[in-house]
This record gives C-alpha cells, sequence and structure tokens, in this order.
C-alpha cells in the first residue's frame, strides 16, 4: 500500500499499539489513544489507571526516541483485513498545547478532563500497510 493509503486507514482508527525499544533494544508495546496532525502523530499520559507515573514508554523514548506505532482492522471474513503502521522518532513533550487540542478534537474524554501529561510527539519517518482487499 502507498503511504497515502496507509496515513488515511490510521487516522480513522481509534487505539493504535506504541512500540518502543530501550537503548539495549528490548521492546515494549503498549495500546494508546492518539491523534494525527500533519506529520506528527500526538498522544498523552493521561488519567486512565496506571501502575506509575514513571512509565516504561516514556523511558523508552528518551534512550531510544525510534518507535513504531499500528493500527489494524480484524475481520472472520479475511478479505477484509488491514494494517498501517507509522514508524518515526518519538520525542516526550512536557507543554502538550498542541497535543491537548489535537487529542481533544477525537476525543470526548479529552474535552472534558484535558491530561496533564508528559505528551508524546512522534514526527512520522514513514507510513506503511497492508490490506487482503489489494493484496
Amino acid at each position: 500500500m502507498d503511504s497515502g493509503w496507509a496515513r488515511a486507514r490510521f487516522g480513522v482508527a481509534r487505539v493504535a499499539r506504541l512500540a518502543t525499544a530501550d537503548d539495549f533494544g528490548r521492546p515494549h508495546l503498549v495500546p494508546i489513544v492518539f491523534a494525527v496532525d500533519g506529520s506528527v502523530i500526538h498522544s498523552a499520559v493521561d488519567a486512565k489507571p496506571k501502575s506509575s507515573r514513571a512509565l516504561r514508554r516514556l523511558a523508552n523514548i528518551s534512550e531510544n526516541p525510534q518507535v513504531s506505532l499500528l493500527v489494524d482492522y480484524y475481520d472472520e471474513d479475511w478479505t477484509q483485513l488491514w494494517w498501517a503502521r507509522a514508524d518515526g522518532r518519538a520525542r516526550v513533550d512536557d507543554d502538550g498545547r498542541t497535543a491537548i487540542s489535537a487529542l481533544a478534537r477525537r476525543y470526548p474524554q479529552y474535552r472534558e478532563a484535558p491530561p496533564d501529561g508528559p505528551f508524546i510527539a512522534i514526527t512520522v519517518e514513514r507510513w506503511s500497510g497492508w490490506s487482503a482487499a489489494d493484496g
């Protein structure tokens, strides 16, 4: 699939899986909500229950900023399957004004209770994907 197709599919998904790795290459995968704003994907550490605010994903991004995000669609009719991936460079952002605005447009929960952060901004370097319908 071309990058435009992958970006379009990515943009309509409600949840993604964020893959980070520490400086030893040990992977870490978590589901996130996100907003696409041009070539940047925003996410936030929000008020949903967590065991700690010192999250592995944030430490990993500090050690190794290369990340991947994956969205997908599954159906028992396998001709409907697809996935889209964004690979890029992440940074932790404590300000988050742009992130809050983008996230609030997608998720009413963030309009009602804006997250305090920190925030993650991923500059996408490559969009890719696959669809059974076109494969």
